[in-house]
């Protein structure tokens, strides 16, 4: 295939083809190569510069030539690169190659190495300063990939793959708002960038924009339909949607193009797991391990499909002789949280905890740190702009819907749960986390935060359309259940705007021990926006946020709006609380809900296995058997209150 002069060249410098072997004029000879260089003819250029370099061997542009002739037809051109720095040591474009072949093979301080060398010969070398960007994120050098981006754009403010690989940076720094601009803008600079429209699909995804993902990865499949990747993360992000059966075709489709893609595989297998099929999902991680012993997701997987037992041993040696090896830290945490559990399963809670805190300082290496003053101060606005008489006023509308059903309360307080014993009454469709609240009001608190704002202005305009928009989303996912249970925990940072805009809604909060819930928080991997996830006492913090803003909901709220569960009483009494809460949303009692382990439906959180069991008291006061690890959580039990 011809490459135009304005084209990445083939050489794989990074550079405009035009700028680099487009501009070889030293004589015929020169020209012939970079025009066959140019035409994909890689079979003709090596047999070309095979024979120049017999009769001049110590040609550094020839040895790179002949390195990309033999990259493109899939051969090793490591020893190539490495002849081309020896005989041009003052080539920055030598060592460039050179250091993204290494990266290619997964030598990354190596590559670095030789990057720095590049930069130490032209310092405002753009693709070397983003190229070092790259090798930066794979070894977890967040902050530094990110310092290297910037600096490549400041060098070129056009320079779409640095805008791309800033974007990464800061999508693992939970920093998602600004990592979308950055993919908006590398598409913007290259339309057919297609790397830049699947990630900038996750930042969406990841916000739970998951309608606008679809569509990103949709586009990203228009311009390469044969995208094995942009077909796993569609199958991904459909999965979150609980578009089961797209999700499937999309993964057929991937596998169909690249019958060994690992990551197809998982997908598939946690989309297994999701409907309960645990034994499919294991052959399927099986599958994956054996394709790749030191596939991470592949053995974390398994440990998620149930408890584990001594019996397991010859995974738990393929899992620490994983984590034993020089691992990326959001690789190697995902180990970290699967031995955690196997340990935890076996009852080995002092082992159990050392991987678990492993993991969690793994997780905070990649993700923004926790910033309490911002959360309390986002905490206030929301209680100064939602006070009782804003809350129960009485506003004209339309359509008011008594579809919609809240489960709200910390993660892993049981709201899973709580929404499979509703979901199995057939007048009941549980919706899964619908993140359509959050995804308005988020933004705007953060905002009105930074800014100072004294509250949150909300028209009942912007209300009555809300509100129209939440019934539209339900129709689409469920048009004839008399009842929608949207089971998203953070709802409750929102249920002021919630009650305003749908006051016919019901609210069920529940509510769990705080160190138990705290400490199943810390066992469980987040995303990087979850900040007060992996440190106990940030975890401290955002529980007591969490129980203020509870208190000022129940102040506000009428009367009969909110009903409070407690995970222990389900657990206790489940027959009482099946039928308190089906009465609450307005349903004959229907003894499916005693059965809800049996329950046909997909499940996508991290409780999937459990509530597929019979109900059982051993999440009750777990947290004792961690009690000397817990001291930052135990003064959440001295003031507990409703």
């Amino acid at each position: 295939m011809i490459v135009a002069r304005n084209d990445p060249c083939p050489c794989g410098s990074g550079r405009k083809y035009k700028t680099c072997c487009g501009s070889l004029s030293a004589g015929s000879e020169s020209k012939r190569l970079a025009a066959l260089l140019s035409a994909g003819r890689y079979a003709e250029l090596e047999a070309e510069t095979q024979g120049l370099l017999d009769a001049e061997p110590e040609s550094g542009l020839h040895w790179q030539l002949l390195a990309a002739a033999l990259r493109h037809q899939g051969k090793d051109a490591l020893q190539a690169l490495t002849r081309s720095v020896r005989y041009s040591p003052h080539d920055p474009v030598a060592h460039l190659n050179l250091g993204n072949a290494l990266g290619r093979l997964g030598r990354l301080e190596e590559a670095l190495a030789c990057y720095a060398r590049a930069l130490a010969i032209r310092p405002n070398f753009a693709e070397a300063h983003n190229n070092k960007s790259d090798v930066q994120l794979e070894l977890g050098q967040i902050d530094e990939a990110a310092q290297s981006s910037r600096r490549a754009l400041d060098i070129r403010p056009d320079f779409a793959a640095a805008h791309h690989s800033l974007g990464i940076a800061l999508l693992k720094l939970g920093r998602v708002a600004e990592a979308t601009a950055c993919f908006q803008q590398a598409v913007a600079l290259s339309p057919d960038f297609v790397e830049a429209h699947v990630n900038l699909a996750n930042s969406l995804r990841s916000v739970g924009r998951l309608d606008d993902a679809v569509a990103g990865y949709r586009r990203a499949l228009e311009i390469r339909p044969n995208f094995v990747a942009a077909h796993t993360e569609l199958g991904s992000a459909l999965r979150l949607q609980r578009r089961t059966g797209e999700c499937e075709l999309s993964c057929q489709h991937a596998l169909g193009l690249q019958p060994d893609s690992a990551a197809t595989l998982v997908v598939l297998a946690e989309l297994r797991a999701d409907s309960g099929r645990f034994v499919e999902a294991a052959d399927l991680f099986t599958r994956v391990v054996g394709m790749d012993a030191d596939s991470v997701e592949g053995w974390a997987g398994l440990s998620r499909l149930r408890r584990m037992t001594p019996a397991d041993g010859a995974w738990l040696a393929a899992v620490q002789r994983l984590a034993q090896q020089p691992l990326p830290p959001r690789r190697e945490l995902l180990l970290r949280y699967a031995m955690g559990k196997y340990f935890d399963d076996v009852m080995d809670f002092k082992t159990a905890f050392h991987h678990y805190r492993r993991a969690n300082q793994l997780a905070q290496q990649c993700g923004p740190v926790h910033d309490r003053v911002q959360l309390t101060l986002g905490v206030d606005l929301i209680i100064r702009s939602h006070e009782a008489q804003w809350v129960g006023r009485n506003r004209q509308r339309e359509n008011s819907s008594q579809r919609p059903v809240f489960i709200v309360g910390m993660p892993r307080s049981g709201t899973t749960l709580a929404e499979q014993i509703l979901a199995s009454h057939p007048s009941v469709f549980g919706a899964g986390e619908l993140t359509y609240w959050g995804a308005w009001s988020a933004p705007r608190i953060t905002a009105a935060t930074i800014a100072g704002a004294l509250c949150l202005g909300v028209s009942d305009a912007t209300l009555a359309e809300l509100s129209a928009g939440y019934q539209s989303l339900l129709r689409r996912l469920s048009p004839d259940a008399a009842r929608v249970v949207d089971k998203f925990p953070a709802n409750f940072l929102f249920l002021g705007l919630i009650h305003a805009a749908m006051p016919h809604a019901r609210i069920i909060h529940l509510r769990r021990n705080p160190i138990d819930t705290c400490l199943s928080i810390y066992f469980q991997h987040f995303e990087a926006a979850n900040t007060y996830a992996n440190d106990l006492q940030d975890l401290a913090h955002y529980y007591r946020e969490y129980r203020r803003l509870m208190r000022h909901w129940r102040s506000v709220l009428p009367a009969g709006v909110m009903l409070e569960v407690p995970y222990e009483g389900i657990v206790a009494d489940l027959p009482h609380w099946s039928r308190k809460m089906s009465d609450f949303v307005g349903l004959p009692w229907n003894a499916r809900c005693l059965d809800f382990h049996r329950t046909s439906r997909s499940v996508v959180t991290a409780s999937r296995w459990r509530v597929r069991q019979k109900i059982d008291n051993s999440s009750v006061e777990r947290w004792r058997n961690y009690e000397e690890f817990l001291e930052p959580l135990k003064s959440l039990l001295e003031d507990d209150l409703p």
